[in-house]
């Protein structure tokens, strides 16, 4: 299945696709030929698989933590002091690759209560800087369980961040609500009392992996 946010650029990649096919029959240069049908479908054929949206399977659990994203844990930190939370916090960055899922979840039941963009710079979105520097999206939710905010933040490649999200919404985990563009990050921010499922190093699916569990 292909995600409703890669609608136009799938489309617009197609049309250009055809056509370049369909220019090629009417030469007669072979080589000029072959590669006019050979390089742009392989092109269409990475940004259907970038743009893929798999069905996952939502856990039960409303205490989990899930992730928001796919891709590599690549940082766990407890923060001192978070001004969102007034208190500490723990922060987990998600490094998504090209080649990882780009659509983004819910992490966990809640209503927006803040929404936020912010420009930025595009430095690799594994280098620590970017949580600061990048153009980002900053998500926070009102829980049973406190405040959890989420960030979307461009990478070096990634230049188009997508959130659908609107103030006061109500929302569900698991939920899509957008994706950011050909590599990027997610950092995760959460009250410090939820116990930690995930170890750094390790992959995980959005929707699916549970980062963290908090304790009624």
């Amino acid at each position: 299945m292909i995600t409703k946010y890669g609608y136009y650029t799938v489309g617009t990649i197609a049309i250009i696709v055809l056509v370049l096919i369909v220019l090629a029959f009417f030469l007669n240069h072979s080589t000029v030929k072959y590669i006019l049908i050979i390089v742009p479908s392989i092109f269409l054929i990475f940004t259907l698989y970038f743009f893929r949206d798999p069905n996952r399977n939502i856990p039960d659990n409303k205490n989990l933590l899930l992730s928001p994203a796919d891709g590599k844990i690549i940082s766990i930190k407890s923060i001192d002091f978070l001004d969102s939370f007034n208190s500490k916090a723990r922060k987990i960055s998600i490094f998504m690759s090209p080649l990882n899922v780009h659509v983004n979840r819910i992490p966990i039941d809640g209503k927006v209560e803040y929404l936020r963009y912010k420009p930025g710079k595009y430095i690799v979105a594994f280098d620590e800087k970017a949580s600061d520097n990048n153009e980002r999206m900053e998500i926070g939710l009102n829980t049973n369980f406190g405040k959890v905010l989420f960030v979307q933040i461009a990478g070096f490649i990634a230049r188009r961040i997508v959130c659908t999200l609107e103030m006061n919404q109500s929302v569900i985990a698991g939920e899509r609500f957008g994706m950011i563009k050909f590599g990027s990050r997610i950092d995760v921010y959460f009250p410090d009392n939820a116990e930690l499922l995930i170890s750094e190093g390790e992959s995980v699916y959005a929707g699916e992996t549970a980062l963290a569990k908090f304790i009624n």
